[in-house]
């Protein structure tokens, strides 16, 4: 990105998964890290650039481990990797029970996918790799450490459902320094901090790595200083609300709640939604149905008088996601028709999940980014659902690359940040 933070050079590169001992899929950890070295060592030869500043951002919910010298001593795990049963059950019953543990940690139990359990599995698993340990980083800070050569903890990942952090004592968790974690996790560093680092002669400013989620919120922060929220939408749909720090309760814990981190350290209460997995899956089964292309609801636009002959369905006990795997398809007269019951049933789910993180602020704007913000059906439904708020589609160019930039400003930007570094286009209800 230039200083107007426009994209002047984009690479991407595809990986082959690999597995790990346990024969579970997982990335590959020294082809990214090669990938990583060479793409940096190509962009600072290219005459027509002159690199001021690098930031990283990645998924932070899996740790790299590496020794004193700086290489990993075991397979990125996979974030989705299954939990043993009888680990778990230990550690939640030393730790005061998944409930209270849950709620000091704004984490739900999702195995894996809280990051220090990962850590605790390879304490107890492999004892004589985890002495080896130097430092766990997470990932993005692990693409940090192998620019800078400098080993961070940053507070976006460490507050991600990584059941690291306690949030109401602001800082780690006991069982972090119980179980003795706490010596191979790097010092924390302030996510707006930046190190100056020569690499071939030239001063470079350097960051430490953020979660992509996290990053992805800092351009609507540097933007708005007005309470909203972003529904963040892909395969998930994450409600985030930065003006909502109220702890969680048990009930919105049950709901998929959780807490993430500014990259100012403010927690974030958050929900999720598997909408555009189910989605997804959906749009399959519908296709078989109607004898149509899986994207054939790209030609959908919304229509009213179908929208007003939708029915509801109650919730309660059907184990989805939404209520529609549970209807007929014979039913529906076509796939418009169909295709705006499946949109309707997201959305209610979606409005139920958006309030857990909205009640009790004055949010008067959501701005929905991802795949559903750019699906007219969505849009229309969701903005009919949510009368008294502005419902806005929000477009921004690699939202976490410009976060990661943004983050770290002042080190390298003399200019102010733009105000058009956000596009947005208002949807009407009916």
């Amino acid at each position: 990105m230039d200083e107007t933070y426009k994209i002047v050079y984009e690479k991407s590169s595809p990986f082959e998964e690999i597995t790990d001992e346990d024969g579970d899929s997982c990335d590959d950890v020294h082809a990214l890290s090669k990938w990583v070295s060479a793409s940096f060592k190509e962009l600072l030869q290219m005459k027509e650039f002159h690199v001021a500043a690098v930031n990283f951002t990645s998924y932070g919910a899996s740790f790299v481990h590496i020794d004193k010298a700086g290489n990993p001593l075991t397979p990125l795990y996979n974030y989705l990797k299954k939990y043993p049963e009888a680990l778990s059950k230990k550690f939640y019953n030393t730790y005061g029970g998944e409930i209270a543990f849950s709620m000091h940690t704004a984490s739900p139990v999702l195995g894996s996918l809280n990051s220090g359990m990962q850590l605790y599995r390879l304490k107890h698993e492999k004892k004589a790799v985890f002495e080896e340990v130097e430092y766990s980083l997470h990932l993005p800070q692990y693409l940090g450490y192998l620019i800078t050569g400098k080993a961070y903890s940053d507070l976006t990942s460490i507050g991600c459902h990584t059941g690291l952090w306690n949030f109401p004592q602001k800082s780690y968790h006991e069982w972090v320094f119980r179980e003795g974690v706490i010596d191979k996790l790097a010092p924390i560093r302030s996510s707006d901090q930046a190190d100056e680092i020569v690499v071939n002669g030239k001063k470079i400013k350097a960051g430490i790595g953020l979660h992509d989620s996290s990053a992805a919120l800092i351009p609507y922060l540097r933007s708005f200083s007005d309470p909203f929220l972003l529904i963040s939408t892909g395969t998930w749909s994450i409600s985030l609300n930065p003006f909502n720090s109220q702890p969680l309760n048990v009930y919105e814990l049950q709901n998929d709640c959780l807490s993430y981190m500014t990259y100012l350290g403010n927690p974030v209460k958050a929900s999720r939604l598997f909408a555009g997995y189910e989605h997804e899956q959906q749009v399959k089964r519908l296709a078989a149905h109607f004898n149509t292309a899986e994207n054939y609801y790209t030609t959908v636009s919304y229509n009213a008088d179908i929208a007003s002959g939708l029915s509801a369905l109650p919730m309660e006990g059907t184990g989805n996601i939404t209520v529609f795997p549970t209807r007929n398809l014979g039913e529906f007269r076509d796939y418009e028709t169909a295709y705006h019951q499946l949109i309707s049933d997201i959305v209610d789910r979606q409005v139920f999940s958006s309030q857990l993180v909205l009640k009790d602020t004055d949010v008067k704007r959501i701005f929905v980014d991802g795949g559903f913000g750019k699906n007219p059906v969505y849009m229309k439904m969701l903005a009919k659902a949510f009368p008294a708020i502005e419902v806005y589609a929000a477009s921004v160019a690699q939202a976490t690359s410009l976060g990661a930039a943004l983050a770290i400003h002042p080190h390298w930007n003399s200019g102010p940040i733009p105000s058009d570094i956000i596009s947005f286009k208002l949807s009407f209800a009916d």
